[in-house]
């Protein structure tokens, strides 16, 4: 009897579980890279204020152009995946977040700060992101989708954790131009690895006779985007992530330069963004498990009743050091910031069966326009009442509106399929909260 056969010995290889862990790790790794590279410009913006001069509304609109300009280019992003894989993408993204922080670290002119930390770390993050890591994800797991989904989204929390605070670091030891230098060399110096990874075997996906490959669905059946957008929980996801991502962003692009101005210090202003992204991550996976068991509507309600609490603790901290206050910001806000984008994912999924992916790619652009726009608005805020009192209390009122539609609409609350459209004939009928 053969060693390792099905009837005796030891139990048989699986030759497709190591690719599929790591699909995720990387997936994970690159989620890293892109949100804490992007984000850590929350700690330049000071020292860039203070050395150039510029008003804050200009040094936030970048971030709101980096933000729009990613969700924009997500579906051009899922393109080139598909048409030239991810040996192309990836070192491609890593390379214009390269030359973002590199041309970052030599900013003279306004239209410099847009071109590199706008423009091409929005492409750059795009390219290596969410969309091609879902996509990667999708050719590997089936059963196990919701959770291997969730430990990439995580990604984002743990970059923002480990990349904010060393860069400041960076900028204390060598100038906020040195940091930036420093970063764009480390990242063309991951490119060549990258690139030869083993990615045309990660890129096949679980073979057929695994069972994992996607049923063909028959002809005139599933969802299409213009179909889906004549739909009220289609407008309802886009109500959520917008108003989340509006909310969420005056209060992230602004939260370190606001605790400095608290009185504390930046490298501990630092560390409770960073934390509070690192509990993101516990909170990304646990949305997934709690969808299951207590359901969509009390686990979204409960995360955005954490954001809420959150914002609360900054308004009350604000200007007024207080170290509960600022425990209770980084704990609420941060194991709730994250969790709605893993929840409307799933949700995009149960409820328009056949098409979620070009539907979600629509959602998540919405999304990046309220991120864009909180962002800009938080610096105008700022520049014109000299504070923060106003920016807080705008965006606590986006995060109370933000859960609306799980209130409103039953197909949301309890992630009801939605029926595909039937293409037979003339007759285009879709049952569900249709208008």
């Amino acid at each position: 009897m053969p060693f390792g056969s099905r009837t005796g010995g030891a139990p048989p290889r699986n030759p497709t579980l190591l690719p599929a862990l790591l699909v995720v790790l990387f997936a994970f790794l690159f989620n890293f890279v892109a949100r804490g590279v992007a984000d850590a410009y929350t700690v330049f913006l000071v020292p860039i204020e203070q050395e150039t001069g510029w008003p804050r509304s200009t040094l936030t609109s970048v971030y709101a152009l980096y933000m729009l300009v990613q969700g924009l280019a997500a579906p051009v992003s899922g393109m080139a995946f598909e048409r030239f894989g991810p040996r192309v993408v990836y070192p491609a993204g890593l390379v214009l977040l390269a030359l973002a922080t590199l041309g970052g670290s030599m900013l003279e002119a306004r239209w410099q700060l847009h071109l590199y930390l706008g423009i091409v770390t929005g492409l750059g993050v795009a390219a290596i992101g969410m969309i091609p890591a879902a996509a990667l994800i999708g050719r590997w797991h089936r059963r196990h989708l919701g959770t291997a989904i969730a430990i990439a989204y995580a990604g984002f929390g743990s970059g923002i954790l480990v990349i904010a605070p060393l860069a400041q670091l960076l900028i204390e030891r060598l100038g906020w131009r040195g940091a930036y230098q420093a970063m764009g060399l480390l990242l063309a110096a991951l490119a060549l690895p990258v690139l030869l990874l083993p990615w045309r075997r990660l890129a096949d996906g679980r073979p057929a006779e695994d069972g994992a490959t996607t049923p063909v669905r028959r002809a005139g059946t599933g969802w299409r985007l213009p179909e889906a957008m004549r739909t009220l929980p289609f407008w309802g996801l886009v109500h959520v992530l917008f108003f989340t991502a509006f909310g969420m962003y005056i209060v992230i692009v602004q939260v370190v330069a606001m605790l400095v101005e608290s009185g504390y210090p930046p490298i501990e202003a630092a560390a409770a963004f960073g934390s509070a992204g690192m509990l993101s991550v516990a909170g990304v996976i646990a949305a997934g498990g709690l969808c299951d068991r207590i359901g969509f509507r009390t686990t979204a309600l409960a995360s955005f009743a954490g954001t809420l609490a959150g914002i609360l603790c900054l308004i009350g901290l604000y200007g007024r050091p207080s170290p509960i206050l600022l425990a209770g910001y980084t704990l609420l806000f941060g194991i709730a910031q994250g969790a709605r984008g893993p929840i409307v994912s799933t949700l995009t999924s149960r409820i328009f069966v056949g098409g979620s992916a070009t539907i979600f790619g629509s959602i998540y652009a919405t999304m990046s326009i309220g991120a864009a726009l909180g962002a800009w608005l938080s610096g105008l805020l700022h520049d014109l009442t000299q504070g923060y009192a106003v920016s807080l209390v705008v965006a606590a009122a986006a995060i109370g509106a933000a859960p609306l539609p799980f209130l409103l609409s039953p197909a949301i609350a309890g992630a009801i399929p939605a029926t595909p459209p039937l293409r037979a004939g003339s007759a285009i009928t879709a049952k569900g909260d249709a208008p």
